[in-house]
């Protein structure tokens, strides 16, 4: 157990059997009273952000967790298969925890996944919690229409449809075949890339 006092940003606990990770912390003195503590906290199976408030002399189970490199294979249904490249163990993660940052992997890449980690307890093994990938990748342009010539000095964007499948607005100059680079987070090209 932890004391609500201790839970400083980058601390992981569960309440409810939900985990979650303290983004973070507020101490608030409340006069004669006793003091509360506030935290901003990401729930770690569903992303979402949210606040919590606790009494200073509350606990919490502390939970761990552990990030494992993992290489994508492929998507196999409901699942996505990893591989673990240290002792080649195929682990299969539900596609409702990934999410929509499955289309930024391309087979073959590694991504570290997040796990809940149960240590050596018997009959419990580590439940995957999220992934991480970069915030800005490199994908190839697979379909866009032809840029006008003379229409490249002004601000104007075209549908373009990518080796993913997603579909990005980019500059007139862009062709079928460019690399293009994409944030992540919004789905929205960024730049060119550069070969």
């Amino acid at each position: 157990m932890i004391e609500a006092t201790n839970l400083k940003p980058g601390a992981t606990f569960q309440i409810s059997g939900k985990p979650y990770k303290v983004l973070k912390y507020f101490h608030q003195k409340l006069g004669r009273g006793g003091a509360n503590v506030r935290v901003s906290v990401r729930n770690l199976t569903t992303g979402g952000l949210e606040e919590k408030t606790f009494k200073s002399d509350h606990k919490v189970e502390e939970i761990t967790t552990v990030k494992k490199p993992l290489q994508f294979l492929y998507r196999d249904g409901p699942n996505v298969v990893f591989m673990d490249s240290k002792n080649y163990e195929q682990i299969d993660i539900s596609a409702d925890i990934i999410g929509n940052e499955l289309a930024y992997i391309k087979e073959g890449k590694t991504v570290n996944v997040l796990f809940w980690s149960f240590g050596d307890i018997q009959g419990k093994e580590d439940v995957p919690l999220s992934i991480e990938i970069p915030i800005k990748v490199t994908l190839k342009v697979v379909d866009t229409p032809p840029g006008v010539k003379g229409d490249s000095a002004t601000n104007m964007y075209k549908p373009a449809k990518l080796e993913n499948g997603l579909q990005v607005k980019v500059p007139l100059f862009v062709n079928k075949g460019d690399l293009v680079v994409v944030d992540t987070r919004s789905g929205e090209y960024v730049e060119r890339a550069r070969e």
